[in-house]
C-alpha cells in the first residue's frame, strides 16, 4: 500500500531545501508519495515572529544552515539574491515582494500539476547551492522548470491568470501545517504527525517504516 505525506516547504528556509532532496530521493526509493504544499517565509507571513525575539536567532540560523549542508555534504550559501526583499540590518521586510511571491505561485502551480517535489528540488538548488548568482534572471528558473517536467511559460501564464486562487492555497497551505501541530518548515506531516526540521528526515522514515513503508518494487 502506498502511504502519503505531506511536506510543508518554503524557497526562503535554508532548512527546506536541506531537506527537500532527501524527502524527494525517499518517495522515489519507497513506495510513497509526498505532497509539496508550499507556505510563505515567516518573513512574508508574520515577520513579528522572526525578527522582533533575540536578535541573535538570525545570525545563528546562517551560520547552522550553513554548516548542516556542510555535515550532510549538501553545498549551500546564501542566496543571490535573497527571495525576501529585507534590509537585513534594520530587518525590515520591503512592502513589495516580486520574487518570493512568483516562486511561491510557481511551487503550488507545480503542485498542481502533481510536480511539486521535483520543481521545490530544482528551484531550491539555484536558489541555495552556489551554482548560480542571479537565480531569477535569464533562463536559470525556465530550466529549473524543465528538469522537473515542467513549462516555465505555462506556470507563469497560471500565475498571472489564477493569483488569487493560487494565493488561496497557499494559505490553505499554511492553516493545514497549524491545524496538525506546527508552524513551521521543513514540516512533514504523516498520518497527522508533524515531523519538524531538516534533522528529522531519518526519524520521519523510522515511523513510516513502522507503519510498513517498504521500497518500491520490494
Amino acid at each position: 500500500m502506498t502511504l502519503k505525506a505531506d511536506l510543508f516547504f518554503s524557497f526562503r528556509s535554508p532548512y527546506s531545501y536541506l531537506a527537500i532532496g532527501r524527502y524527494r530521493e525517499m518517495a522515489r526509493e519507497y513506495d510513497l508519495e509526498i505532497a509539496l504544499r508550499p507556505v510563505w517565509p515567516i518573513a512574508i507571513r508574520d515577520p513579528d515572529i522572526l525578527f522582533t525575539g533575540n536578535p541573535a536567532a538570525p545570525r545563528y540560523i546562517f551560520m547552522d544552515s550553513m554548516r548542516a549542508g556542510e555535515h550532510l555534504g549538501i553545498p549551500i550559501r546564501w542566496p543571490r539574491p535573497d527571495p525576501v526583499v529585507q534590509d537585513l540590518e534594520t530587518r525590515k521586510i520591503a512592502k513589495d515582494q516580486p520574487l518570493i511571491r512568483r516562486t511561491v505561485r510557481l511551487g503550488q502551480a507545480a503542485s498542481r500539476r502533481g510536480k511539486g517535489m521535483d520543481f521545490a528540488y530544482e528551484v531550491s538548488r539555484i536558489i541555495f547551492s552556489g551554482e548560480v548568482d542571479g537565480w531569477h534572471e535569464g533562463d536559470h528558473l525556465a530550466g529549473a522548470a524543465a528538469r522537473a517536467g515542467l513549462d516555465l511559460t505555462e506556470l507563469d501564464a497560471e500565475v498571472n491568470s489564477d493569483a488569487g486562487a493560487l494565493d488561496a492555497e497557499i494559505e490553505a497551505n499554511q492553516q493545514a501545517l497549524e491545524a496538525a501541530g506546527h508552524w513551521g518548515v521543513p514540516t512533514l506531516v504523516f498520518e497527522g504527525e508533524p515531523f519538524f526540521g531538516q534533522d528529522r528526515v531519518e526519524m520521519a522514515q523510522w515511523r513510516m517504516e513502522q507503519k510498513g513503508l517498504v521500497k518500491r518494487g520490494g
